[in-house]
């Protein structure tokens, strides 16, 4: 047994994975699971099989840890994180049924199983949670903040508000909660808080980071109001105080999107895994797109048709991909070896990952609506040909906007500086168009603005694509009860608007250099 700390035992492994250094960290590995480890040693081995894609035996030191220290909750918690990972939602539900039924009594620990239950996409259980912490701590701003957000998801929007509104009330610095607030609906004139965030923001210093989540919402209450070149301002300081807070490069980015169009070149995209079996159906559906590109609407129409189930915003393929070609180095050495895995044995993992969604039987498509899957394409046209992928597409400069004006809580860093986002949107059009060269009948492209102009018409094709018959529920999608996750899930509880067509026209002067940019990249924007 090892006498070094195992920190720097980890740290050495960490070093060894980076240099490829392959045989090393199995060693390494395999000695973190000796059979007498302890259960920290277990669990810290389960991160380093993670990372050599050796899912099995992640799965297996979780449980051997977790079997160790029955109360642990981190040790519980890796397990679950590991069924997920694996692909096994319904197993990763069993365990947090239990986790729950004994965690009772405890407002912090039902708080973080409602978590796992959100990362197994399971929105309502995650909401009991909440619901229950809540009754225990009826007065701590914290627990009440996630019930909030939790009742937004399943579309009690009032109840949210009062809940916001108390949270404020309580604790008057609980900036993202006047954030939320203010996303929930269309302000007016005799109904809104821009007095209120306007003295809030006086008092907070010039570089407190509580001007971030303050000036998102002054500016989208402002616009809402009409007041443009006030709601700009607003917006133009929040997004440059959240850029100044990330180590974010543009160029990371662009790099990875060149990189996925060289390494899925014409001739790698004609090795496609066969189809399972011809009395078998596809049931892989896939709706992606940049983010406010109208990806979750969307969703709903097609999530409101009986044959329809969505697993909302999934890692389920990344994860089925982690699997397949994880290995030393960053985002460029994964995907050369991504476009040399078995394709046959991705599709496999990414259908089993589908099944263990319990979605029932009378479902004949499973949507997936992560919106950056544009970037795996090239996979899914590989490992799932005869799967549905529906493409988002929408105007550039409202595409930019929409994403610069909205405060994202995770991903999408890009969205922060106008410089930032025209670049990383010419990636994204350039990568976009090697796929309709490559391989164009692998995915429908769908037009926001089309779709906004002549919803039954657009409606009736994009059911006709995915190969099912017309059902009037997909016009009626903001009755659709299921979850909505995404920053549209207030909006989507309402019938379709055109306001967001051509918004960007009220800041042309503001948005001046970004759309220079992109005209100059030859991406047109009149």
């Amino acid at each position: 047994m090892s006498t070094t700390p195992l920190t720097q035992r980890l740290q050495t492994l960490q070093m060894a994975f980076q240099q490829g250094q392959l045989e090393q960290v199995r060693r390494g590995s395999a000695e973190l699971a000796q059979p007498q480890a302890s259960a920290a040693e277990l669990l810290a081995a389960s991160q380093v099989f993670q990372q050599l894609g050796d899912f099995d035996a992640m799965l297996a030191c979780a449980e051997r840890a977790a079997a160790l220290v029955p109360a642990d909750v981190n040790a519980a918690s890796r397990v679950v994180e590991c069924h997920i990972y694996r692909g096994r939602i319904d197993l990763a539900r069993e365990r947090l049924a239990a986790m729950e039924q004994a965690a009772q009594q405890d407002a912090g620990l039902l708080q973080h199983i409602a978590t796992l239950w959100l990362h197994a996409a399971s929105h309502a259980n995650a909401q009991r949670c909440y619901e229950r912490a809540a009754q225990l701590q009826p007065d701590e701003p914290a627990t009440l903040y996630n019930l909030a957000t939790s009742l937004i998801t399943m579309g009690d929007i009032g109840r949210a508000e009062a809940l916001y509104a108390r949270v404020i009330a309580l604790r008057p610095d609980d900036f993202d909660a006047y954030q939320n607030r203010a996303t929930l609906r269309v302000w007016n004139a005799d109904n809104n808080h821009v007095d209120e965030l306007q003295r809030a923001l006086a008092r907070l210093g010039a570089d407190h980071p509580g001007r971030v989540a303050l000036g998102y919402a002054l500016a989208k209450e402002l616009e809402d109001l009409q007041d443009w070149d006030a709601s700009f301002a607003a917006l133009a300081d929040a997004a440059r105080a959240r850029r100044a807070r990330l180590a974010y490069r543009v160029e990371s980015d662009e790099d990875a999107m060149a990189a996925i169009a060289a390494a899925f070149d014409a001739q790698a995209l004609t090795r496609r895994a066969p189809f399972p079996s011809p009395d078998v159906s596809e049931p892989a559906l896939f709706v992606m797109g940049l983010p406010r590109s109208g990806t979750t609407l969307v969703e709903r129409i097609l999530d409101s048709h009986p044959r329809v189930g969505s697993i909302g915003e999934s890692n389920a393929f990344a994860f089925a991909l982690m699997r397949l070609a994880a290995g030393p180095g960053g985002k460029l050495a994964m995907i050369e070896r991504s476009a040399r895995l078995d394709s046959a044995a991705l599709g496999e993992a990414y259908r089993g990952a589908l099944r263990s969604h319990g979605l029932g039987l009378d479902k004949q498509l499973i949507l997936n609506k992560t919106p950056s899957n544009y970037l795996y394409l090239g996979l899914i046209h590989q490992a799932l040909p005869q799967a549905r992928v529906v493409h988002l597409k929408r105007h550039p400069m409202d595409s930019c906007y929409a994403m610069f004006k909205n405060l994202f809580r995770m991903g999408y860093p890009f969205s922060y500086s106008l410089e930032d986002l025209g670049r990383y949107y010419v990636a994204y059009h350039r990568l976009m168009q090697h796929w309709r060269q490559q391989i164009p009948q692998s995915f429908h492209e769908l037009a926001y603005e089309e779709l906004v102009a002549a919803q039954e018409t657009q409606s009736r094709a994009l059911l006709d694509y995915c190969g099912l018959p017309w059902d009037e529920a997909c016009l009626n999608f903001h009755r659709n009860a299921a979850p909505a996750t995404s920053a549209s899930a207030t909006q989507v509880r309402r019938p379709i608007y055109k306001s967001s067509v051509q918004l960007w026209r009220r800041y042309e002067q503001q948005l001046a250099p970004l759309r220079d940019y992109l005209e100059n990249h030859g991406i047109a924007c009149d």
